[in-house]
């Protein structure tokens, strides 16, 4: 799988209807209109997101590996 940045994440995230609700410290939290399920997403400078993070992230907005550009 391909390393991707919490940035990039979080936009991806976004473009597929997630809407950003607070940030507390480095991590983003998104929610869903009509889910309950949160997303954090931690955005850190120069350090990609590792793999079993991503993929749990992934299944958790309901997005596949093959969305990551």
């Amino acid at each position: 799988m391909k390393s991707v940045f919490g940035k990039d994440l979080a936009r991806l995230v976004e473009k597929h209807g997630w809407q950003l609700l607070r940030v507390h410290g480095s991590h983003h939290i998104y929610g869903k209109p009509g889910s309950i399920v949160r997303l954090s997403i931690p955005i850190h400078a120069n350090k990609p997101l590792k793999t079993g993070l991503l993929r749990h992230l992934l299944k958790m907005a309901g997005l596949q590996e093959t969305d990551v550009e």
